[in-house]
């Protein structure tokens, strides 16, 4: 049987840092990363056998639990017919129809393979569209790992400690200007567009304080630039509508990812009109993928979006503040400082003594206490982050029982930690 330890030494031979995520490797809490073997709604098994109760979901993608029977169903209908074509499929219409009647804002969509591309494919379209160069992003929002949006980014950037990445030139973040997140700033008529993540998730979980979002609407219209939505974890997490339909903030263009998927590789962005014309073959922004709309991937998210409605969102936010308030309440209670980030169906344990608002008070925490906390919790079967600045994800297939499970076994942790 195979082992973690051995599959990680042996991962380091032909993989750079054994791993194909950085965050994967535990580099921020130390330790020896688990390799999953299976998962099945709310757990996930190792190569070894030990099954967790799994807080991370494909970092938000498995909103119904892992291998939920409708997509798993779905998936083998459709490579049954074929995994890729390089030519139009009936459910990509499908899909993009989906997301349009769920949100608004996205009069047209354009279906991608990663939240990368469509952020990267949202900043192209600004500026095809304004005709300007200037990016306006705030400090700790990640918005994937293209050159003009690593400046100060959060997430695995955050996880490392890194300012950006090597690699990167200055001519490729010269026009990017990084802003204090919950501040809404001065935006010139040079620039193309301000993008934000509407419930910041990449620093850990920090909600926009009242007024940020539509003051951010307010000036982009002054302006005359394009406000980009990053909804990669927000949309069709939060609501129907996203974060967008929950604060009731209308964006010019909007990035979704992770949950349209289904747990296969597929985003989107989406637009007005007139905005999304831009892109070839309409217009002169080109931009392409021969596995966009990739049909196992499309028949997978309008597998998972076919069981959301309402009812699914309000059970979600009550489960992650029911989780939320017992960690706060049983970490208090060992004699830790904490702040437990709780927005919607997202939450996040902070080790501080106060709530975090930007990038900079979320990096007051103490991340030793955090790695400390995160493997005590992996030693008692639930599985954490790998990092204070991500998010929890509970899923629909995580019981009521199950947290209560796990706010008791957080109260054992906290006081080992103590």
């Amino acid at each position: 049987m195979a082992d973690n330890a051995g599959l990680f030494a042996r991962a380091n031979e032909v993989i750079p840092g054994g791993v194909d995520s950085p965050v994967r490797a535990f580099g921020a809490v130390g330790g020896t990363p688990y390799f999953v073997a299976r998962g099945e709604g709310m757990h996930v098994w190792d190569v070894e056998g030990h099954r967790y109760t799994d807080y991370v979901q494909s970092w938000g993608a498995s909103i119904l639990g892992h291998a939920h029977p409708k997509v798993i169903e779905a998936v083998q209908a459709a490579a049954a017919d074929g995994t890729s074509f390089g030519a139009p499929t009936e459910r990509e219409v499908l899909l993009a129809e989906a997301i349009r009647s769920r949100v608004p804002s996205c009069a047209r969509v354009r279906l991608v393979s990663s939240g990368t591309e469509a952020t990267m494919t949202a900043l192209r379209i600004a500026r095809g569209f304004t005709g300007r160069e200037r990016i306006v992003k705030f400090a700790g929002c990640y918005h994937g790992h293209s050159d003009a949006l690593l400046a100060e980014a959060g997430s695995g950037v955050a996880t490392f400690g890194l300012p950006g990445s090597a690699g990167v030139t200055k001519a490729s973040v010269a026009d990017t200007i990084v802003v204090p997140y919950n501040v809404v700033p001065d935006i010139g008529d040079d620039v193309a567009a301000v993008i934000v993540e509407p419930v910041a998730a990449n620093m850990g979980v920090v909600a926009p304080v009242p007024g940020f979002l539509g003051g951010l609407r307010t000036a982009c219209d002054a302006a005359g630039a394009l406000l980009i939505f990053d909804e990669v974890i927000t949309g069709f997490r939060l609501g129907l509508g996203g974060a967008q339909g929950a604060y009731g903030v209308t964006p010019d263009v909007s990035c979704f990812g992770k949950v349209i998927g289904g747990g296969l590789p597929l985003a989107a962005v989406g637009g007005r009109v007139d905005v999304m014309s831009v892109l070839a073959p309409d217009g002169p922004v080109y931009q392409a993928g021969t596995l966009s709309g990739n049909p196992l991937a499309t028949a997978a998210g309008l597998a998972v979006l076919d069981q959301l409605d309402d009812a699914a969102f309000v059970q979600l936010a009550g489960r992650a503040e029911q989780l939320g308030g017992w960690l706060a309440d049983v970490i208090a209670e060992a004699g830790l400082p904490v702040q437990v980030s709780v927005v919607g169906p997202l939450l996040t344990v902070f080790f501080a003594d106060g709530p975090p608002v930007d990038y900079a008070s979320a990096k007051r925490a103490d991340t030793k206490l955090y790695a400390r906390f995160f493997h005590e919790m992996l030693d008692r079967g639930v599985a954490l982050p790998p990092s204070q600045f991500e998010a929890m994800f509970p899923s629909l297939a995580h019981t009521k029982d199950e947290l209560e499970r796990t706010a008791d076994l957080a109260a054992a942790a906290a006081r080992a930690c103590a």
